[in-house]
């Protein structure tokens, strides 16, 4: 990470570690921009909470310009949690020819997703000689931890994992985005229905760039493509959360009555051609005091083997995985690459 040029995309709650991070680690932030008239104008110091630095926030107009004339060594994109919500962003980092690692969960293994936009970004990055990927929290926890237990193991036959997480310490797309807020008739139709449909229907959904996965969709192509599983059938169900008593959301700006959904829990069953099947679960919602973030991962076979984490500081980990997987996206082959081909995770440290 020492003498790395990094650009910051997107400057709200993620680039608060991120943009640390990365400076601690010995590398300089040397760009940013954001979209929200309130950060824009800012030093980045301002942000981090730290001293200025005398690298301001300009207006995410102005990114590809920006890209040009810096010329860093990656780009770090926090911003939204699909990959039709990060194209921009995303394809202007491919057509300067920056690397660029994405806090974006679906562009964790957004193949089995958005194949036509991941294809189009793809292949932009491939003509300018970049790598563009994502990564975060589940890089690690809901992916090479897990690997690394099947690695153990002698022979399997399910993996089953359920990871939760607070929607507030993510901003309010990632809050919107699990149906916090909405009323039990609104999270039916706008977020539930859309995958009570056929396999047939789902794949055409899926082939239009306009499918919403939750997590671990992406979570379960991206453990299948590191253990070398063909994929037969894929389903996902999503079921909203309730309190039977009010309460807040700094994130949505609003109170969240009883019987409104807190968030939701998306379940994803994977079938494969191995005869292994993966059945995993991601629980977003808005927490109430006594709720906290946990993993737990079952890995069934001979032996079975369960993994437990309790209370993990989610935000700092997302953000340190993503700055600890900066210099592997500098040295992967060009073109859309998820983490599940580039090795295992490193610690690094400024020298």
């Amino acid at each position: 990470m020492k003498g790395l040029k990094i650009f910051q995309y997107g400057c709200g709650k993620m680039s608060v570690f991120t943009m640390r991070y990365v400076i601690e680690n010995g590398g300089e932030i040397i760009g940013a921009v954001d979209v929200n008239p309130d950060v824009i104008g800012k030093d980045i110091g301002e942000i981090m909470g730290t001293e200025k630095t005398g690298v301001i926030v300009e207006d995410a107009t102005r990114a590809e310009t920006l890209l040009t004339e810096l010329k860093p060594d990656c780009a770090i994109v926090t911003t939204m949690s699909l990959l039709a919500d990060v194209e921009e962003p995303l394809m202007i980092c491919a057509k300067c020819g920056i690397n660029a690692i994405t806090t974006c969960e679906e562009a964790f293994f957004p193949m089995n997703s958005n194949p036509t936009l991941t294809s189009k970004i793809d292949v932009l990055a491939k003509e300018n000689n970049c790598t563009i990927t994502g990564s975060g929290y589940q890089d690690a926890f809901w992916g090479n931890l897990i690997t690394t237990l099947v690695g153990a193991s002698h022979n399997i036959t399910k993996i089953k994992g359920s990871s939760s997480y607070n929607v507030e310490d993510y901003g309010i797309a990632l809050a919107k985005a699990h149906g916090a807020g909405l009323t039990k008739d609104q999270f039916e139709k706008e977020i539930a229905s859309a995958d009570e449909i056929s396999d047939e229907e789902r794949q055409k959904v899926i082939e239009s760039g306009t499918y919403a996965p939750s997590y671990m969709w992406n979570v379960n192509g991206w453990l299948c493509d590191k253990l070398g599983l063909t994929v037969v059938s894929q389903r996902q169900k999503c079921v909203p959360q309730f309190n039977d008593y009010d309460i807040e959301s700094s994130t949505l700006g609003m109170t969240v009555k009883a019987g409104m959904a807190t968030g939701m829990s998306a379940v994803v069953t994977t079938e494969t051609k191995e005869g292994i099947t993966l059945e995993t679960e991601c629980i977003g919602k808005v927490y109430n005091k006594d709720e906290f973030d946990r993993n737990e991962w079952t890995v069934y076979g001979e032996p079975n083997t369960t993994l437990v984490i309790e209370k993990p500081n989610t935000v700092e980990l997302t953000c340190a995985t993503v700055v600890n997987r900066i210099p592997d996206v500098i040295k992967a082959e060009a073109g859309f690459v998820p983490t599940s081909r580039m090795g295992e995770l490193k610690y690094i440290k400024e020298d």
